[in-house]
């Protein structure tokens, strides 16, 4: 099997330090594991045909037209793509064609109250709780695990029907924002894309949430998920 690590984009989310923390979990996974520092390589059809599994780790930055084709046409053959965070749910914003792939987009997530913010990164974590699905409860990716909570970023994220959704978090309603009753955001999902699969994990703003046994565990479960010899591809 061949694995593919994409990593890049903004440094806030640290994509060398948080994607080396998963290479011996693939390498132990029988994974060859090729690692790129852009997207460049989704244009290339015959490097993307040998790949069983895209894992990305790319915050924002650009795409260009061909290699996000690149990427979708992989994706529809078969190859796995998986991901966390914002390198997965916020990469590419002016893509559009990037954001119809994933599924769902990161919008923001909210801050604290603001006699409570700082002026620094903790002013959006927050503790909420992910909720596990129906569906979750059974699914090879988080069957086994109960709801769990974090304090970190809580991802509000805007997406569509084609998601299979295996966890939830819901953002309360607050004196100090604007919305007038709880939003409900997909926390982990699924998706199917022709014959590939996709799995989004919105938590892993930092080291410490990717170290977090619950996230490790949908991570880790999630790349051999959607890897294109489990998938049947």
């Amino acid at each position: 099997m061949r694995a593919l690590v994409v990593r890049g984009g903004w440094e806030g989310h640290e994509p060398v330090k948080a994607t080396d923390m998963f290479l011996p979990f693939l390498e132990r996974s029988g994974f060859a594991v090729r690692v790129e520092e852009s997207p460049a390589i989704y244009a290339s059809a015959a490097d993307m045909a040998a790949v069983d599994l895209v894992v990305q780790c790319m915050t924002m930055s650009t795409i260009e037209k061909e290699e996000v084709a690149g990427l979708r046409a992989a994706v529809a053959a078969g190859t796995g793509f998986t991901g966390w965070h914002g390198g997965i749910a916020d990469s590419y914003r002016a893509s559009s064609d990037y954001l119809q792939l994933v599924g769902g987009q990161f919008a923001t997530h909210p801050s604290k109250e603001p006699g409570r913010c700082r002026g620094d990164a903790s002013d959006n974590f927050l503790k909420y709780r992910v909720s596990l699905t129906e569906l979750g409860r059974s699914h090879p990716i988080t069957a086994g695990l109960d709801d769990f909570e974090l304090e970190t970023e809580q991802y509000w994220v805007l997406h569509d029907d084609l998601i299979d959704v295996l966890a939830t978090t819901t953002h309360p309603v607050a004196p100090w924002h604007p919305w007038h009753r709880p939003i409900t955001s997909p926390a982990i999902w699924t998706r199917e894309w022709g014959r590939g699969r996709i799995v989004v994990t919105t938590p892993g703003h930092s080291l410490d949430v990717l170290e977090n046994g619950n996230v490790r565990t949908v991570i880790e479960r999630g790349m051999l998920w959607a890897t294109r010899t489990a998938s049947g591809s």
